[in-house]
């Protein structure tokens, strides 16, 4: 528990609604993180496309999906801007995913190479929103952040 005195201006903080900064912290990082995406050629919904169908990621078995067991699966990240018939139809242009007569979309081999591909550019996003920020503080962040979760009635 920190027992340090709080100055003027940290005391202020303190009194600032948690649920305020946790809102604009979390639209600057999507931003950033999708804007990054795009540089390199992609969306932050087609990776998830192409993870939620892969194997060698959160796929459990790398077999194919339809565009509402997709939805369902990313339900807890997926934004309503979000269109995910529209981000798999450019997959599919790319021949990075096959749809099946059962409208079930499948990861081609060059899908999952891309996916590879893309996933080496998560570091360095993850470099760049943590710069200036120690481990420690970052755990003490999320300790924090999940603490007020459960003090709001949530579960993690």
């Amino acid at each position: 528990m920190t027992t340090r005195r709080l100055s003027e201006s940290e005391a202020e903080l303190a009194k600032q609604p948690a649920a305020y900064w946790t809102g604009v912290a979390y639209e600057a990082l999507i931003a950033y993180t999708r804007a990054r995406q795009a540089e390199k050629g992609y969306t932050q919904p087609q990776f998830w496309l192409l993870r939620n169908l892969s194997a060698n990621d959160i796929s459990p078995d790398g077999a194919g999906m339809t565009l509402p067991e997709l939805r369902a699966a990313m339900a807890s990240y997926i934004r309503p801007e979000d269109d995910l018939a529209a981000e798999a139809e450019a997959l599919l242009d790319r021949g990075w995913l096959t749809r099946d007569a059962e409208d079930r979309l499948w990861l081609t081999e060059k899908g999952e190479q891309a996916r590879v591909d893309l996933k080496r550019s998560t570091p360095a996003i993850r470099a760049a929103l943590h710069d200036g920020i120690d481990d420690a503080d970052y755990v003490t962040t999320v300790k924090v952040l999940q603490r007020l979760i459960r003090n709001a009635g949530g579960s993690r």
